[in-house]
C-alpha cells in the first residue's frame, strides 16, 4: 500500500515540478513506456497508443485535490481565510470561488522551494533515465515528508504514533507518510483557528461597541451589523488588511 502511494505521490509531484513547456526530446523520448492500448489503423501501419505513464497520470489526477489540500499548506489558508470573511460579517464576499483561488496560488508560492527541490532531486534524474520510478519516489517524498514535519506539532505526532501501534519509531524523521499525514492535518487546523481566532477578535470589538452604542441610543430594532458593516471594511483597508493577512501566512510556514 505504501509502495502505491508513493508512485501516486510522485506522479502528482512531477507534474508540478515539471516546467510547462518541456520540448527537449530526451524529456519527451522518457515519457514513451510499455504500449497498454495499441490501435492498428490499417494494412499499412499506423496506430495509436496509450502509454502505461499516461494511463498513470490520469489515475493520479483523481486523487489530486485530496493530494493539494492535505500535503501542502493549502488547509490552513482556505481555513484563516473563511474565518475572515466571517468575522468580517461578508457572506458571500470574496466569493469562495476567489478564496480557492487565493488560497491556491498563495499555496504555489509557498510550496515553490520544496517543489524545486523534487524537480532537481527526483524529476529531472527520472526523466534522464538515471533512476528508477521507486527511487525516484522516494526521493521526492523527503522534502514533503520534511516540509510537513516541521509544521506538525509534537503532541499530535505522539499521538497518531500512538493510536498506529508502531513500535520502531526511534525519531520524528523516521515516521512513515501514512502517520505523518494525519498529524500534519490536524495540527494545521489547530494552528489555523488559533490564527483566526487572533483575527477575530478586533471585528468583535468593532461589533460590541457598536451594539452597546445602538443600545444606549434606544435604536433595539435597528441590527448592529449593518452599521459596524463599514466600520470593519474601512478599519481592514487602513490597515491594508490583506497583505498583512497574506504575508503572515506565508510567513507563517518559513519556507518562503
Amino acid at each position: 500500500m505504501n509502495r502505491l502511494m508513493m508512485k501516486a505521490l510522485f506522479m502528482f509531484l512531477a507534474v508540478l515540478a515539471l516546467p510547462v513547456a518541456a520540448e527537449d526530446a530526451e524529456i519527451q523520448k522518457s515519457f514513451i513506456g510499455i504500449p497498454a492500448m495499441v490501435y492498428q489503423a490499417n494494412e499499412s501501419g499506423g496506430e495509436y497508443t496509450i502509454t502505461i505513464q499516461i494511463l498513470a497520470i490520469m489515475t493520479v489526477l483523481t486523487v489530486l485535490p485530496s493530494l493539494l489540500i492535505m500535503m501542502t499548506s493549502f488547509t490552513r489558508i482556505i481555513v484563516v481565510m473563511a474565518i475572515l470573511r466571517q468575522a468580517m460579517g461578508l457572506q458571500q464576499t470574496p466569493s469562495n470561488q476567489i478564496l480557492l483561488g487565493l488560497a491556491l496560488f498563495l499555496t504555489l508560492f509557498i510550496m515553490t522551494p520544496v517543489f524545486r527541490v523534487i524537480n532537481v532531486d527526483a524529476v529531472q534524474p527520472y526523466l534522464k533515465e538515471e533512476i528508477t520510478p521507486m527511487e525516484a519516489a522516494e526521493r521526492a517524498i523527503k522534502p514533503i515528508h520534511e516540509f510537513m514535519l516541521s509544521q506538525t506539532r509534537e503532541n499530535d505526532l505522539n499521538l497518531f504514533i500512538r493510536i498506529s501501534g508502531e513500535t520502531n519509531i526511534a525519531t520524528p524523521e523516521d515516521t512513515p507518510i501514512h502517520i505523518l499525514i494525519p498529524a500534519f492535518i490536524t495540527s494545521e487546523l489547530k494552528t489555523a483557528f488559533q490564527i483566526g481566532f487572533l483575527i477575530f477578535i478586533p471585528f468583535l470589538i468593532i461589533d460590541l461597541v457598536v451594539a452597546s452604542i445602538l443600545m444606549a441610543m434606544g435604536m433595539m430594532m435597528l441590527s448592529p451589523i449593518i452599521i459596524s458593516l463599514p466600520f470593519k471594511i474601512m478599519l481592514f483597508v487602513l490597515i491594508d488588511g490583506w497583505a498583512l493577512i497574506m504575508g503572515t501566512l506565508a510567513n507563517s510556514f518559513g519556507t518562503v
